[in-house]
């Protein structure tokens, strides 16, 4: 059972390499929001980014003075680097969408790259038995090292897509290992029922939000007061939500982590 997560990722990178590149959509950067707020271009997509940020700062402040605490020393260098990643993306994706292109696409997606890569990091190092002398050793290795895996992910992308054959495989990569590997590792491990729940709400959520991305257009025809792309944002803010409650609980009232 340990050895499943190997598995899935060494299947997942065989299926990419077997499929070969995956471009971006043609009509991708057609977004359906036409909205204007004080002059903001695109008002929904870009106000709508503001959640990400709120909740990167409350999860900052709650989990960075624990986090030298034994019940998140192993966790932290991964949660650090997602909570940074979210921070970004607030302001990636407000300045992408203010003039929606492929210019601009690269600070939209780096900052959801690397919060992919902590939020990697940071639930394998809770999960998973590490040093004893030094549980936080291991995962700041990993963060640095899934962090540079995702700038060159999004280096990828940009350098084939300027030779006119964009690849986003090794992106997207970071986007599918979460939804298989996070709760794969809490089930082997046992982690706490209360995270895994709200692991498991932010999986749920993240891939409803995808489907708003791809139905972008026509759930702005249907609803006519929000774009898909708009309730994407909700969505998937509503997802970072959960992650951040479920491992900032741990450290309200009895704080006590036990295993179900």
């Amino acid at each position: 059972m340990k050895v499943a997560p190997a598995i899935i990722t060494i299947g997942i990178i065989a299926a990419f390499a077997v499929h070969g590149r995956i471009a971006q959509p043609a009509h991708y950067n057609d977004f359906a929001d036409h909205s204007a707020l004080f002059g903001i271009p695109h008002a929904a997509d870009v106000l709508s980014n503001a959640g990400f940020a709120l909740i990167a700062i409350c999860g900052w402040l709650t989990l960075r003075p624990h986090r030298s605490s034994d019940r998140l020393r192993a966790g932290w260098p991964g949660y650090r680097l997602f909570l940074i990643g979210l921070f970004l993306t607030a302001f990636g994706s407000a300045f992408f969408h203010l003039a929606p292109g492929n210019g601009r696409l690269t600070w939209d997606m780096l900052p959801i790259a690397l919060a992919g890569a902590g939020l990697l990091v940071g639930v394998r190092g809770d999960t998973q038995p590490g040093s004893k002398t030094n549980p936080g050793s291991k995962t700041n290795f990993e963060a640095i090292l899934l962090g540079l895996y995702a700038t060159a992910s999004v280096a990828w992308w940009v350098y084939t897509d300027r030779h006119g054959a964009g690849d986003l495989r090794p992106y997207l990569l970071l986007q599918v290992l979460p939804l298989l590997l996070i709760p794969l590792w809490q089930a082997i491990y046992r982690a706490p029922r209360t995270e895994r729940i709200a692991f498991a709400a932010a999986m749920g959520l993240y891939v409803v939000a995808k489907v708003a991305e791809v139905l972008d257009h026509q759930i702005a025809d249907t609803l006519q007061f929000v774009s898909g792309h708009t309730l994407k944002h909700l969505l998937a803010t509503a997802a970072t939500a959960a992650i951040v409650w479920g491992v900032t609980r741990r450290f309200s009232g009895s704080g006590g982590r036990k295993r179900a």
